[in-house]
């Protein structure tokens, strides 16, 4: 939702948005939305300029037609499937991970979240609050931008453990722009995953709703649209003989797969790869 403010467009000056805010009318689509002879009633100001700047908003803001099979063959030119190392989890989410996607892994502590994304070659880098995690990311959209290539290779995948390690400090209370913060990260990952062709993964905490509740992600319904695919990880009790992680993986939410799916992965057993190459850097 895009806010008017001053500069947004040619005519659309200061004084105007305090005489729309005065009425009701603060973003975009208040604006277009509205009868503007009314509005110009309400607020004095000029029916002429009421419509010019609505010709340009709609100019800048509307979308444009696009035919169905020229996006279906786009996707798929843009669209890889990676693997996760782990044949049962790749079985779970329909091959592996999608680009241009968000999928989300969420779990108790101790569940494997975090062994579970043992890869080949990663650059880590470590950052302790949403300002943090915010500028790392613009960073390195910046690089991809300019078509800036690690010497690891190109860049398919991001990760961020854990999501709500960032983000619980932020909400409740006082805290009024925690949830703004939150739905800022959730538009740069998604960003970065459609634009880049990126596969972006994040771990996330779970919650009941009472002692004998059911097990959902953290953060809430508002975070709940963000993953297009979410999977829950619930440990197993460890045995003498089995010294790797035990875990249950049970698909929560997926748009190819029906829900419900569930697998038993051996984190470390040589169901998920162990890591050969790990890179601690302080930039991306």
């Amino acid at each position: 939702m895009v806010v008017l403010r001053a500069g947004l467009c040619p005519g659309l000056t200061e004084d105007m948005i305090q005489l729309l805010r005065a009425n009701g009318i603060r973003t975009v689509v208040d604006f277009v939305s509205s009868d503007l002879e009314d509005v110009a009633q309400k607020t004095s100001l000029s029916y002429k300029a009421l419509v010019a700047v609505r010709r340009v908003l709609l100019a800048q803001f509307s979308a444009f037609p696009a035919n169905g099979a020229d996006l279906y063959e786009e996707l798929k030119s843009s669209t890889a499937i990676l693997p996760t190392g782990s044949p049962s989890l790749d079985q779970l989410l329909d091959s592996g991970l999608y680009t241009g996607e968000v999928t989300e892994l969420m779990g108790a502590p101790g569940s494997g979240k975090t062994q579970l994304e043992a890869l080949q070659r990663i650059q880590v880098v470590r950052v302790f609050n949403i300002y943090e995690l915010l500028r790392a990311l613009q960073e390195l959209r910046d690089r991809l931008s300019q078509q800036v290539v690690s010497s690891m290779g190109p860049l398919k995948m991001v990760l961020l453990d854990s999501v709500s390690a960032v983000i619980y400090p932020l909400l409740g209370g006082r805290q009024s722009e925690g949830l703004a913060l939150m739905m800022h990260l959730s538009r740069e990952l998604k960003t970065l995953a459609r634009e880049f062709s990126l596969a972006v993964v994040v771990t996330n905490q779970v919650t009941r709703d009472s002692s004998s509740g059911p097990l959902k992600p953290a953060l809430g319904r508002s975070w709940s649209f963000v993953p297009s695919t979410r999977v829950l990880l619930e440990s197993k009790e460890a045995t003498w003989e089995k010294a790797s992680t035990q875990c249950a993986a049970t698909l929560a939410k997926s748009p190819r797969q029906p829900t419900g799916i569930q697998v038993e992965l051996d984190i470390g057993n040589g169901d998920v790869l162990e890591p050969s190459l790990v890179t601690p850097t302080q930039g991306l």
